[in-house]
């Protein structure tokens, strides 16, 4: 039944030969991997006029500004990235850099930041689809929480389903909000133009604003570069795309660049022209929509791309993310689940857990948008600066042709990074201070995962190794409940195997039992020893672990390997294992930890 479901959900299994055709060309990568990026206009320019509000909306003409410099800092993030992908084939983007040129803790800081950023990434995403679903539709207020979760998990079964699929289904509503936005800023400007928006809405610019201050701009400019977090996707997905891979996602990554850019001036404008107000109900997209266009069919069009974009933008964090966590599994830094291939050829497990983690984000946060995008935003600026630091290292050491002009660069991309970063964290401390706890653990976490697979590694080697002692023989125990045919089935087993010596082990609670029971087994199994032990507490384990012990011990003195054969029935339902106590599962999960017991089980498969 769950395999049928599964199929239903996810489609047919592909043949590990059917991985180049899950490869993207530049038309679907631009939709999967810049939906992040293209989405952030939804909320970027409301976060600028958010910190602008606290003034008063007479400073709202320094919006135009702060865009300005959120431009220049894009254009240098967009050429610094572009060079990652170019020095990076492979991908990896600003754990690789950073771990390259850095060392491995900047590397490991650098990728953890990233792999929280995309939980967020989905988090974030989801959260503002929601908003603008319940902009339009105010009624559905109380069930955002409700609303994102089942987002996420449609999201994640469709990523489940390969990226090629995901990407062909998600191309659509990405390209319909380009295009809603462009018929929106294209309208409104020309309203502007045309004089038919009141000069009376907006302070014109220039006008003196009482209370301003430069750390109150850097602030505005710090949470309007919020807009700018899922830049660095396309470097970490090279891997995705279609041969030349490197060409094909550097003209993506400036095609994204160059829509960003045109998207987020274009609504700071209108926002400032307009004189939009950033209101708790309703969104600035979506005043804005109401005043170019009114409540008509125009307005739920933009209303609609703009919900299912922010809501789609997720799949940048599960387009990114697998490949990330494949990065630093295959590094031995996260569980080596991480690098293995679903179904359908995507990691689907990091897929899964990107989207269970998403989901309780949104169920602890309460779908708020607002509280997540600082923590968010400082996430993705922290490898923002690393990768870039890293890149001037590189340049600095192998000085390659026109390395003073890469060098330059990356320079003002980790000057601006460093700066926007550094804000965030002295102006919204309150909201970003777990960055600080949450990120050393990880790495820590990292660290200790790393050790223990060396371990392994080291453990397992047969060079490092000592030789194994050589085995002189066998004593097989076998714990029986009864004389059944499971048990003589067991027993039967355990003779084929030729060892010293077969003890059946019989735990009994009463000495009338013990005795009936002794008698019993003289006759039906006279050959095989039998050593029944009291149990004063009702204990099965505990008298049976404590003989074991005592075998095991002089076992070893003797250099002979002691086998537990554990007897266990198989009902021909599932359901059935629920009416049975299922002991000789406890009796396994006890001895597993044994150092010198080697455990057996001989299954019986019920016909009724």
């Amino acid at each position: 039944m769950l395999s049928v479901v599964k199929r239903f959900l996810i489609g047919r299994p592909l043949k590990s030969s059917e991985l180049g055709e899950q490869k993207l060309n530049k038309t679907k990568a631009l939709a999967i991997l810049s939906s992040d990026a293209l989405s952030s206009v939804a909320y970027g320019p409301e976060q600028i006029l958010l910190v602008l509000m606290t003034i008063g909306t007479i400073a709202f003409w320094y919006s135009i500004p702060i865009a300005v410099g959120v431009l220049i800092l894009l254009l240098a993030l967009i050429l610094s990235y572009r060079q990652i992908i170019f020095a990076y084939p492979r991908g990896g983007g600003a754990y690789v850099v950073s771990k390259e040129n850095l060392g491995e803790n900047a590397g490991l800081i650098a990728g953890g930041s990233l792999l929280v950023d995309y939980i967020l990434t989905v988090a974030v995403s989801v959260s503002a689809g929601t908003d603008a679903i319940t902009s339009a539709i105010p009624s559905l207020h109380d069930h955002n929480v409700l609303i994102a979760s089942v987002l996420v998990i449609l999201i994640t079964i469709l990523n489940l389903r390969g990226i090629t699929e995901s990407a062909s289904i998600l191309a659509y509503p990405v390209y319909l909000f380009v295009l809603a936005l462009f018929i929106l800023i294209g309208v409104g400007l020309f309203n502007i133009i045309t004089g038919n928006v009141s000069p009376d809405l907006h302070a014109p610019l220039g006008t003196p604003v009482a209370g301003i201050t430069l750390f109150l701009l850097l602030r505005a400019f710090a949470s309007g570069s919020s807009a700018l977090t899922g830049v660095e996707a396309i470097s970490n997905a090279i891997p995705n795309f279609k041969y030349p891979s490197a060409k094909n996602a550097a003209k993506t990554l400036a095609i994204m660049g160059s829509l960003l850019a045109v998207l987020l001036v274009g609504i700071v404008v209108l926002a400032y022209y307009y004189g939009i107000s950033p209101k708790v109900e309703e969104t600035v997209i979506s005043q804005i929509a109401s005043e170019t266009f009114g409540r008509n069919y125009m307005y739920y069009f933009i209303q609609g791309t703009t919900a299912l974009i922010l809501v789609l933008a997720a799949n940048t964090g599960y387009s990114a993310f697998p490949l990330l966590a494949f990065n630093l599994s295959k590094d031995k830094y996260i569980p080596s689940m991480f690098k293995m291939r679903g179904d359908r050829l995507g990691y689907s497990n990091g897929i899964i857990t990107l989207g269970i983690t998403s989901i309780l984000l949104i169920i602890v946060f309460q779908g708020q948008t607002e509280q997540l995008i600082p923590l968010y935003a400082v996430g993705v600026f922290i490898p923002f600066t690393l990768s870039q630091t890293g890149m001037l290292v590189k340049w600095i050491r192998e000085k390659p042709k026109g390395w003073i002009v890469k060098l330059s660069i990356n320079f003002v991309g980790a000057l601006i990074s460093f700066t926007v970063m550094m804000i965030f964290f002295i102006t919204k401390f309150g909201q970003v201070w777990a960055v600080l706890i949450f990120l050393p653990l990880l790495v820590f976490g990292f660290h200790k995962v790393k050790r223990h697979y060396m371990a392994v590694g080291e453990q397992l080697s047969i060079s490092s190794c000592e030789p194994p002692l050589a085995i002189e023989g066998n004593v097989i125990i076998v714990p029986v409940a009864g004389i059944t045919y499971v048990v003589e089935h067991s027993l039967n087993y355990a003779k084929s195997l030729n060892p010293e010596q077969i003890l059946a082990v019989y735990v009994a609670f009463d000495k009338e039992d013990e005795k009936a029971f002794e008698e019993k087994w003289k006759k039906w199994q006279p050959d095989i020893r039998l050593v029944t032990l009291y149990s004063h507490y009702r204990s099965l384990i505990q008298p049976l672990s404590k003989f074991i012990s005592k075998v095991e011990n002089k076992a070893i003195e003797s250099n002979y390997q002691v086998t537990v054969l554990i007897p266990q029935f198989i009902p021909k339902k599932g359901w059935h294992n629920i009416l049975h106590n299922q002991s000789s599962l406890l009796i396994r999960e006890i001895l597993l930890h044994r150092r010198d017991v080697v455990i057996t089980t001989v299954p019986y498969r019920f016909k009724k």
